[in-house]
This record gives structure tokens, sequence and C-alpha cells, in this order.
């Protein structure tokens, strides 16, 4: 296997020498995209979104909790990612692994910072308020797990109708109501091999990649950004980078946006 691994890194690099990359695509363009939203009926709002192989299922579930201390009258949001063993051989069961902490938290960053749900509006009369859950689940990891998980979330939270609430119960048969979408963030993670910016690395790039670097836009502000791996950026590189995603959150939230239709 390591003999296999060492060969194709090999032809990735060749490739990214001559000015190419093995799948044909350009320095800054995105695997094939789909989205797929409403797949699973009894959640309040769900969407899988395909990247290439890479294959993320977002569902949320609303239930009504007491606020959290530091912040009465406002709503949660919590965000969980699971990494299955079916899309991975190097996935495991048992207590969350530190990658699928990492990926929950980075895409809450993006989508808690972008102020993509009004948190004061989930507050109910009775002082109890909604809670916002979204899982995320890996089905296939084929590369770039980042901004295929947060255009998930966004197409699920985008997707979610708010059971009703009456007499201190909720009625998950009646959602008549949109939970309100305030900002459309999305997410775009490049990748440095041999010297070479990337963008949605796929499985076999990701492996010989140096430095990772995940950044969440809305229309005209960067919301979050994380760093991954050993290697690193310079400014100028991350200037680029920060200008390849506002561009690109032009289509993505195009894609989110055509989801809620």
């Amino acid at each position: 296997m390591d003999i296999i691994s060492n060969l194709m890194g090999g032809y990735i690099k060749d490739t990214l020498e001559k000015g190419g990359r093995l799948d044909s695509r350009g320095q800054y363009s995105f695997r094939e995209i789909n989205v797929e939203t409403g797949i699973i009926s009894h959640a309040e709002g769900s969407a899988q979104v395909d990247i290439g192989a890479t294959k993320v299922l977002a569902g949320v579930k609303l239930m009504v909790e007491d606020p959290m201390p530091d912040t009465p009258g406002q709503g949660n949001l919590m965000m969980n990612a699971e990494l299955l063993p079916l899309a991975y051989a190097d996935y495991e069961t048992g207590p969350p692994s530190p990658e699928s902490v990492e990926l929950a938290r980075v895409v809450d960053r993006g989508i808690r910072a972008g102020n993509s749900i009004d948190l004061l509006s989930l507050a109910l009369d009775d002082g109890k308020v909604w809670s916002v859950f979204v899982d995320l689940y890996v089905l296939n990891y084929g590369g770039n797990l980042f901004d295929a998980s947060g255009l998930a979330a966004m197409a699920a939270l985008a997707n979610t109708k708010m059971p009703k609430y009456e007499n201190g119960a909720v009625i998950r048969e009646e959602r008549n109501k949109r939970l309100k979408i305030d900002n459309i963030v999305t997410y775009t993670t490049f990748g440095k091999v041999s010297g070479h910016l990337l963008l949605d690395m796929n499985i076999n790039e990701e492996d010989i990649a140096s430095a990772r670097l995940t950044v969440a836009t809305d229309d005209d502000q960067i919301r979050a950004m994380q760093k991954g791996m050993n290697g690193s950026f310079t400014g100028k590189e991350i200037e680029e980078l920060i200008d390849v995603s506002f561009e690109k959150h032009k289509d993505l939230k195009g894609i989110v946006e055509k989801s809620m239709e």
C-alpha cells in the first residue's frame, strides 16, 4: 500500500509541475458538487452534499430546552460530526476523534460567527428556547471534508422547518414555518502540495499536502479561518486564497439558494 501511495504521490507532483492535476481540474476548481435536501423525513431539515467522491449527510433536529446560563433569552446551536467507519478504513467507532471534533468546530464557527441563524429569535414566551442540533455524518471520505460538511450544514439549516410549539408541547407533525436564515456562509479549503496551492484537494492530494487552510466567508466578510497540517502559507499566499474564497462564495451561495427552492 505504501508503494502505491508513493507512486501516486509522485504522479501528482509530476503533474503539478507540468501545470495540471491528475483529474484535469484547474488549480482553484472544485470537483462536481451535488446537493439533495429533505432526504430524512423525521428530521426538521436535512441535506446530502457530494463533492466528487466525498459524501456528507447533515440532519437538523430542534428541541425545546432551557437557555444557556450565559446567554439567557437566546437559542442554542450545537454541531456534531461523526466520521463513520464505513466512510474510510482508518475511521473507528468510539469516542469522538480529534478530526471529528475539529470538523464540527470549524463548521460551527463559520455559521455562528456569520450569524446565519438569529439565535435571539429562537426564544419562547415561557422562558424556554429552541436548541438547533446539527449532526454531520461522513458517508464517504474522498478528501476535503470541511467544504462538503459546511455546505451540507448550511443547506440542511436552509431546509429546516420548525415544529409547532403549543402549551409546552412540541408538535412535530405540524412543520409550517421555515427556520429563518439571515446569512449564508460558505467554506473553501486549500492545500499546499510541493509548493502548489490547490482548492478542494482529493484524498490523494491530501495524503501528500504539507498545509491546509479553510476560509469561511459570506458576501463581504471573512467569518472564520482554520489552519491545518504542519506546513505554512506566506502572507501573500493567504491574501490570494482569501480572494479566491470570496469569488467561490458566489457560486456556493447560489447552490444553497437553489436547494431552498
